[in-house]
């Protein structure tokens, strides 16, 4: 018999073990496991796979602390949010709620959809070096998926009834989003009612740490009781990523 067939056998094969298998991988080998402590927390981010490396190669990187400011003429944040049946899931990492289409929020001649928002504790962004007890990521993207984060700051005072409605609704099961249809949220009741803010480029502030996001952080905080914000620190007592280095990135300030 010829050698020929079982060369062309070893071949294949090679090309199989090369090409075939990689892509069969599990998708989440690409995406490994974070977390905000121990080996796989905001320190080791960027070294846990190639789909995070942006978490320590970035050079754009959120959250940081906001300082030195330039006041500019800067266009109105217009909001036009709509209530909506609650969708809420606890992704482990955060409490997030999913909105459906057609709430949006308009920044001069940009339109964002709204997608979700969730929570960070403490609040990731400073102002100043300030700190603050709890932050609301709004999270939009537009028509080509730009993203658009507005950052609404907490700090402990008046109880706002949305937290207790949310925290009552967080599902026992993590990583499933659940539909509550008999109940109906605005994240327009989060928002203070004087819009002012400080915007940037940024990134995403948990993997991949994808930049090219634009941040606005909104110059009034909000308020949440300590009973609210405790109920939430039972879940989460500490998923915030470090300040990163602004790295001589321009803020402005709207007047």
């Amino acid at each position: 018999m010829s050698k020929l067939p079982f060369r062309k056998m070893q071949f294949l094969w090679f090309l199989a073990c090369t090409f075939l298998i990689p892509a069969l991988t599990p998708a989440q080998d690409a995406k490994p496991h974070w977390s905000y402590e121990g080996s796989t927390d905001p320190s080791h981010w960027g070294s846990l796979g190639s789909a995070y490396a942006a978490c320590s190669t970035g050079h754009m990187q959120s959250p940081i602390d906001i300082e030195g400011a330039k006041k500019s003429d800067l266009p109105m944040l217009r909001m036009n949010y709509n209530s909506v049946p609650l969708n809420i899931i606890d992704n482990g990492h955060t409490v997030q709620i999913n909105y459906p289409d057609g709430s949006t929020l308009t920044v001069g001649n940009k339109v964002y959809t709204l997608k979700q928002f969730h929570f960070h504790h403490p609040a990731e962004e400073e102002i100043n070096g300030k700190k603050y007890d709890l932050v609301a990521h709004l999270v939009h993207a537009d028509a080509q998926g730009n993203l658009a984060v507005i950052a609404v700051l907490f700090k402990k005072g008046a109880p706002n009834p949305l937290f207790d409605t949310l925290w009552k609704n967080v599902p026992a099961q993590k990583e499933k989003a659940v539909d509550v249809a008999s109940v109906t949220v605005n994240v327009k009741d989060l928002v203070p009612a004087n819009t002012g803010y400080y915007t940037f480029a940024g990134s995403l502030t948990a993997p991949p740490c994808s930049e090219g996001v634009t941040w606005y952080v909104l110059k009034t905080h909000a308020t949440i009781s300590a009973e609210q914000l405790e109920a939430f620190a039972k879940l989460y007592p500490h998923n915030a990523r470090p300040i990163q280095p602004a790295n001589g990135r321009e803020i402005l300030e709207s007047k």
